[in-house]
């Protein structure tokens, strides 16, 4: 298990970039699948990218405008938003597994067991 505790989030306006960071604890980064997951306003958590050690996916909403990457020398996860929209708008949460994954099941917050807090992210202006 490791405890993982996102940051970064903020308000911005539509078209700005944020990047978020999700510090990990507890385990090396670079041997865990870690996902980001975004929950807008009375919505459930919904895959937004995942890194593992076979590569990286993310959903057809944010390619293009999001990067996930892992920094290992700082045992962290960042996903790096650019264009945001006023629907990237919710809480950002990062999850980590020692599984890897394929396609779109690593996309699926049910097969993540650890996860952070979440961070705040508003694009209005």
């Amino acid at each position: 298990q490791v405890q993982l505790v996102e940051s970064g989030g903020g308000l911005v306006q539509p078209g700005g970039s944020l990047t978020l960071s999700c510090t990990v604890t507890g385990g090396a980064v670079d041997v865990y699948t870690i996902a980001w997951f975004h929950q807008a306003p009375g919505k459930a958590r919904e895959g937004v990218a995942y890194s593992g050690v076979v590569g990286t996916y993310y959903d057809d909403s944010v390619k293009g405008r999001f990067t996930i990457s892992k920094d290992k020398a700082k045992n962290a996860a960042y996903l790096q938003m650019i264009n945001l929209r006023p629907e990237d708008t919710g809480v950002y949460f990062c999850a980590a597994e020692p599984r890897v994954f394929q396609g779109t099941t690593g996309m699926e917050a049910r097969v993540y067991d650890d996860w952070g807090q979440g961070t705040q992210v508003t694009v209005s202006s």
